[in-house]
């Protein structure tokens, strides 16, 4: 094995290890359906290997990989779509699953998690989209560079993504 080659499956270890639960969850406001969101995940895990020879660093890795995310996820969503249905109509299950057992203890905070996913899942896609990427900690300038937008239409997106996830979560017993 050449040590380019190498070199490559290193990082790409790495990615795996430190944005690989960022990815799932950036791929669940993308997908409720858990088999079709795994299927997602691997698709941006590909994404990324492929993408991974060609990294100049120009960006951060961080902003390299949720860039790649967010185009898969976009390329998904389009995907399933059918065409006549606008994009912001699409609807997705609001009923999110955490396959692992959570102890008894952490039941509430389990659930306000699935409260805030449930809502999260009930926005529009671009809504969805502000929410999420600021929740895994991008700053606007990096969720500019991952959506290709400017950022203070970022800083607007957020805004209006805000208030209606406050309404959705004030709207759900």
């Amino acid at each position: 094995m050449s040590e380019h080659r190498q070199a490559l499956e290193t990082q790409f270890a790495h990615i795996l290890s430190e944005y690989g639960a960022a990815i799932a969850r950036l791929a669940f406001s993308y997908e409720a359906v858990a088999s079709v969101r795994e299927e997602l995940v691997q698709e941006i895990a590909l994404a990324i290997w492929q993408a991974l020879a060609h990294f100049r660093g120009d960006c951060s890795e961080r902003t390299f990989v949720y860039r790649i995310a967010h185009n898969r996820g976009l390329s998904h969503v389009w995907r399933r779509r059918p065409p006549h249905q606008p994009l912001e109509e699409i609807e997705e299950s609001d009923q999110p699953v955490d396959p692992r057992p959570q102890p008894e203890e952490q039941a509430a905070r389990t659930d306000q998690r699935v409260r805030l996913m449930s809502a999260i899942q009930s926005l529009p896609l671009t809504h969805r989209q502000m929410i999420v990427l600021m929740l895994e900690g991008l700053s606007h300038a990096e969720i500019a560079e991952v959506t290709g937008i400017t950022e203070n239409n970022v800083a607007v997106r957020l805004t209006r993504a805000r208030k209606a996830l406050k309404d959705a979560l004030g709207a759900r017993p």
